[in-house]
């Protein structure tokens, strides 16, 4: 075969590799999903757990236990249900539908829990359990959401490039609507909390906004799955569970990931709210700061597909993990000079520098983790020759989920110890628990969370050996769809003698 033939079989599976797949009203409905995911107010929810529903600090720390180990539990069962799944809508499709509805009358329930038990103070026992059952079950819901999730959207479209342009348009476009909510409930709960005759309906404000942005979101996420489609076929056999264990074992990139996750959960931090409400008395303090941000933040997703082209995934992969925790080093030594933390006057520029900065990166650290997960389960794929996006999606959180669990115990257990009186609101705390909601919401999460750099510099997963890995995938999955297609015209369709 001549190098003039070569050369246009080459140019002909290129343009066919990079084949459009997604129109523009998928395109509008996958920004609308990925809206959906954050459309809510989960910003407060710690406020909401401590001064709201007022969970005893010490049943929280019970229920973060069990919860965490219930978690890893059923994901692997649940990982390997959906891997298996294989019905007319697709494979995950029946379970996105599923949560749907469910998942958001449970979260509703949640958000509803102030009003069912109205006046009960952190120790009252039907509460506790009613919230206990309830954080098993919504995980139980939420796990399965996850993973058919992380599925549905590395199967959308077989084009990485596309892939990579969905990704970066959703976080572009999300972000001018999806903290909405957020910052409107920062203001009114400033607004709540500064007047006197609106202080008593701070309950029905956080149920009111808990409650409608579920509602909305939800909505928003059904549109999207009742009209996307999974295009990257799956092996009408079913992978085994010893199948799938060995292609978790031998994916190099997701075992990276897997190791990357676990050592960043070690970061702890008390939540940045605790300490903009309780110290500074601005709940809407992330809101101002970020102001310069977002103006930058759109900008950042701009330059992501020129960061990739010119920098390896390692080197970006690094700059937007790790930028945030240096810059908060630098509040950390500026709040902790003269009593500055206590001060608006001092705190709001450097908390608006400091976002300024971060939102520069803000794009890759969005876009860059999140097609890596993807590559990893195409890399399972052309090692193995099947895909099982539930268990790689699983085990690439399973030790992160592990140590976050401890994590959160934790986190719960020192708001204890440092003196954290539930309700107090605004001037209620000592000025040692001041200091110390500032010093876990900006030096703790420094101290813990540097080892998880330690993995990236060994990921290799770009240049030649990307660009190879995909040209074979596409090459094997064109041929899968030529052995599908001939079996169906070789179907003969019996007609009745006459």
């Amino acid at each position: 075969m001549s190098a003039e033939t070569n050369t246009a079989e080459k140019v002909v599976v290129q343009d066919k590799q990079n084949r459009r797949y997604v129109g523009s009203k998928e395109t509008v409905l996958y920004v609308l999903y990925d809206i959906s995911l954050s459309f809510n107010i989960e910003k407060y929810r710690n406020v909401f757990l401590a001064d709201i529903l007022k969970i005893n600090f010490d049943f929280q720390t019970l229920v973060n236990g069990v919860v965490g180990v219930w978690d890893v539990i059923n994901d692997v069962f649940l990982a390997a249900i959906v891997d298996k799944t294989r019905t007319r809508f697709g494979k995950f499709k029946p379970w996105l539908i599923l949560y749907s509805f469910f998942g958001v009358a449970l979260t509703a329930l949640f958000w509803g829990l102030p009003i069912i038990f109205s006046g009960t103070d952190g120790y009252f026992t039907p509460k506790l359990v009613a919230y206990f059952a309830l954080q098993m079950v919504t995980n139980l819901a939420t796990s399965v959401n996850n993973i058919s999730r992380t599925g549905m959207l590395a199967t959308i479209t077989p084009n990485v490039i596309e892939r990579t342009r969905l990704i970066t348009q959703a976080n572009l476009f999300s972000g001018f609507v999806e903290k909405a909510p957020e910052i409107l409930m920062g203001v009114l709960i400033d607004v709540f909390s500064r007047t006197d005759s609106l202080k008593p309906h701070m309950n029905t404000l956080f149920v009111t906004g808990g409650i409608f942005t579920t509602v909305a979101a939800g909505l928003m996420a059904l549109m999207f799955v009742l009209n996307t489609k999974e295009r990257v076929m799956q092996t009408v056999d079913k992978p085994t569970i010893k199948a799938s264990i060995k292609s978790l074992i031998t994916n190099k990139p997701l075992l990276l990931l897997t190791i990357e996750q676990f050592l960043a959960a070690f970061s702890i931090n008390s939540d940045l709210n605790l300490y903009y409400i309780n110290v500074l008395g601005l709940a809407s303090m992330s809101t101002i700061v970020g102001i310069p941000g977002a103006v930058v933040s759109p900008l950042s997703y701009t330059y992501v597909p020129k960061a990739r082209a010119k920098f390896s995934t390692k080197t970006l992969w690094i700059l937007g993990s790790h930028s945030d925790n240096l810059l908060l080093g630098a509040v950390f030594a500026i709040g902790s000079i003269n009593q500055n933390y206590r001060k608006l006057g001092v705190m709001i520029p450097a908390f608006m520098i400091r976002e300024t900065l971060w939102m520069t990166v803000y794009g890759i650290k969005k876009v860059i983790p999140e097609e890596m997960r993807n590559e990893a389960i195409d890399y399972g794929e052309w090692k193995n020759g099947y895909r099982i996006e539930g268990m790689t999606g699983v085990t690439k959180s399973l030790a992160q989920k592990l140590v976050s669990t401890l994590g959160n115990m934790l986190k719960t257990w020192i708001l204890g110890r440092i003196g954290y009186v539930q309700g107090a609101g605004f001037g209620g705390q000592s000025a040692h628990t001041e200091y110390m909601l500032f010093a876990m919401s900006t030096a703790l999460p420094i101290a813990t969370g540097l080892l998880a750099i330690i993995p990236k510099f060994f990921y290799d997963l770009s240049g030649e050996k990307k660009e190879r890995m995909y040209r074979e995938l596409f090459e094997r999955r064109q041929l899968m769809q030529d052995d599908v297609n001939k079996a169906n015209d070789a179907i003969v369709i019996p007609t009745e003698n006459k």
